[in-house]
C-alpha cells in the first residue's frame, strides 16, 4: 500500500472513531507559506510552486507538487531547483503571511481561549471547555478547517487526541486538508506501525541512534527495556523515549500568543545574491532594512533605544555591534543613522560583505516612552510623516511609499552591488 493510501485509509478510519476524552486539537497550516503566496493565483495551484530567497537563499515553503519531487522547506533552493527544474519560484511575503496568521489565530480563540501558538502557522487547542457549544472535538477541528477555508482561502490539517503529542502526529498524518481522531483506546495502534523519526522530538541524531540499536519502528522502541534505552540515550532522554512511545504525554496546552505578542526585539536580515564590497549598495540596505524595522515597530505600537548592526562576511564569519540611543525611538531616521555610524566605524575596506541586519531592542510600550524636545523643534515633523506612510503601506502594501533612494535602481559594476532576490528573515 502507498504512503499516500495509507493516509487516505487512516484518514477514513479516524473520522468515524470515537473522539470521547479527546480534548487536545492540533491545527496546522497545509505549505502555509506557498498557500499563501498563490491563493489569489489559480493559474498555479496545480503547478509546483517553490517559496524562498534567491539563489543563495533556503525553500521556506513547497506546494505538494513540488514535494513530490523531493522538495522540502529548509532545502537549499540551489537544489531545489536541481530536483525540480520546472517549479514557479515566488519570494515571500511576509507582511501578507503575518496578516493571515494573526487571523487564523484569532479564529482558534473564538473556539477556546487556551490556544498555545507554536508558530505562524500551527497551534494547539484545549478544548474540553468548548464541548457546550460543539458537540464533539471532532465537530470542533470540522468548523476550524471550514472557517479558515471560508475566510482565508487556504487548507488545514487538524488531529485530535488525549495529548498534544499525539494530535500533532495525527495532523501530520492527515495531511493535507484532512482530520484525524486517535482514539484513547487505539493510541498502540496508531503508535506502534510508525518509524521512530515520526515521534516529535525525534530528530536525526536521535533516530541514527536509535538505528544503531536496531529499534526502527515505535513499536520497537517501545518494547525495548527502558533501562537499556537510559543507558544509550541517557536516563532522562530514554525514559521519555519510552513514555512517548506507549503515547504517555504529561505536557498540557498552555495559552501562549505568537507573532502577535508583545517582542523583545524586532529586527530584519538580508543575504545579497552576490557578496559585495560596495559601501553604497550596504547603505542603501540598511536604510531598506531600518525603513522596514521602523515600520514593524510602530506596528506594534512599541519603540526601542539600543540598535544593533549585524554584518556577515563571504566566510561566514560575524559580527554585531551595538549602541543605546539616549531615548527609546521608532524612526527611520534615527534607526538608520545609528546603523550606518555603526558600519562606518568598522572600517571595512573592500571586504565582502554576505549579510547585513537592522535590529532594535530593548523595547517598551511607546505609551510608555518619554523624550526630551529639542528647543528648535518643529511643531511637525518624521513622526507625522512616518504615520502619513503607515497609513499608505496599510492600505496599498508595505512597498507603497519608500525613499527616493530605494526607488531607484542601482547599477554598479557586474558582481558589485547588482541586487538579485534575497533571502529575509523577519524576527
Amino acid at each position: 500500500m502507498s504512503a499516500a493510501a495509507e493516509v487516505a485509509r487512516t484518514v477514513a478510519v479516524g473520522r468515524r472513531a470515537d473522539d470521547g476524552g479527546c480534548t487536545v486539537v492540533h491545527v496546522d497550516m497545509d505549505a502555509f507559506y506557498a498557500s499563501v503566496a498563490i491563493r489569489d493565483r489559480p493559474e498555479l495551484h496545480d503547478l509546483p510552486v517553490i517559496v524562498g530567497g534567491g539563489h543563495r537563499g533556503v525553500v521556506l515553503s513547497a506546494t505538494y507538487a513540488a514535494r513530490a519531487h523531493g522538495v522540502h522547506s529548509a532545502m537549499s533552493m540551489t537544489r531545489a531547483r536541481r530536483l525540480c527544474p520546472r517549479a514557479v519560484i515566488i519570494a515571500p511575503d511576509f507582511e501578507e503571511l503575518s496578516v493571515v496568521s494573526s487571523s487564523v489565530m484569532e479564529t482558534f480563540r473564538t473556539v477556546t481561549p487556551v490556544v498555545e501558538v507554536l508558530s505562524m502557522d500551527e497551534a494547539f487547542l484545549d478544548v474540553s471547555g468548548s464541548l457546550l457549544r460543539f458537540t464533539s472535538p471532532m465537530a470542533v477541528g470540522d468548523y476550524l478547517r471550514a472557517r479558515i477555508y471560508d475566510e482565508q482561502q487556504i487548507t488545514c490539517s487538524v488531529g485530535v487526541a488525549a495529548t498534544p503529542t499525539l494530535a500533532k502526529l495525527a495532523s501530520q498524518r492527515a495531511k493535507p486538508d484532512g482530520l484525524l481522531v486517535v482514539p484513547r483506546d487505539e493510541v498502540t495502534a496508531f503508535l506502534h506501525p510508525m518509524r521512530v523519526e515520526e515521534l516529535w522530538g525525534v530528530g536525526e541524531a536521535t533516530a541514527t541512534q536509535l538505528h544503531r540499536l536496531g529499534l526502527r519502528r515505535v513499536g520497537d522502541l517501545a518494547h525495548t527495556p527502558v533501562e537499556v534505552l537510559q543507558r544509550a540515550m541517557g536516563h532522562r532522554s530514554g525514559a521519555q523515549l519510552h513514555a512517548l512511545a506507549w503515547g504517555v504525554d504529561d505536557r498540557v496546552v498552555t495559552p501562549r500568543r505568537g507573532p502577535d505578542e508583545p517582542e523583545r526585539s524586532i529586527g530584519s536580515d538580508e543575504t545579497f545574491g552576490r557578496d559585495t564590497d560596495d559601501e553604497v549598495v550596504v547603505r542603501r540596505e540598511l536604510l531598506r532594512l531600518s525603513t522596514k524595522v521602523a515600520m514593524r515597530l510602530r506596528a506594534a505600537g512599541v519603540c526601542g533605544r539600543t540598535v544593533t548592526l549585524k554584518v556577515r562576511f563571504h566566510d561566514f564569519t560575524t559580527i554585531t555591534r551595538s549602541r543605546t540611543l539616549h531615548d527609546a525611538t521608532s524612526g527611520t531616521p534615527e534607526i538608520y543613522a545609528t546603523a550606518v555610524d555603526l558600519f562606518s566605524r568598522l572600517g571595512l575596506e573592500r571586504a565582502r560583505i554576505r549579510l547585513v541586519g537592522v535590529r532594535v531592542e530593548g523595547l517598551v510600550d511607546v505609551t510608555l516612552a518619554t523624550r526630551q524636545l529639542r528647543l528648535d523643534e518643529p511643531a511637525r515633523g518624521w513622526e507625522d510623516a512616518e504615520r502619513a506612510v503607515d497609513l499608505a503601506a496599510n492600505r496599498f502594501g508595505g512597498s507603497a511609499v519608500q525613499p527616493a533612494t530605494l526607488l531607484q535602481r542601482f547599477s554598479g559594476p557586474a558582481g558589485r552591488g547588482q541586487r538579485q532576490p534575497t533571502t529575509r528573515r523577519e524576527r
